[in-house]
């Protein structure tokens, strides 16, 4: 019986392995959405708290985010 479940297991970590390896694209451009997005709508926030010009630098920051963000998603979809 052992006998039979080594190649179960092994065929098992294989495939796993190999769906993880296809998804890590997806998931560092979805990382890159997130991130920009969070990165430059905090920048915005900053600069609005500095300057007083509440909520205008927050939605340039989360604009610009989004579109550095999609930018960086479209590179990886369309590099397949």
């Amino acid at each position: 019986m052992p006998g039979e479940r080594e190649p179960f297991v092994s065929g098992s970590l294989r495939h796993l392995q190999d769906n993880i390896r296809r998804a890590g694209p997806a998931a560092t451009a979805s990382y890159s959405l997130i991130g920009a997005i969070l990165l430059l709508g905090g920048g915005g926030h900053l600069l609005d708290r500095w300057q007083g010009t509440e909520p205008w630098g927050l939605l340039t920051g989360l604009l610009a985010g989004l579109v550095v963000g999609f930018y960086e998603l479209a590179k990886t979809v369309w590099k397949r």
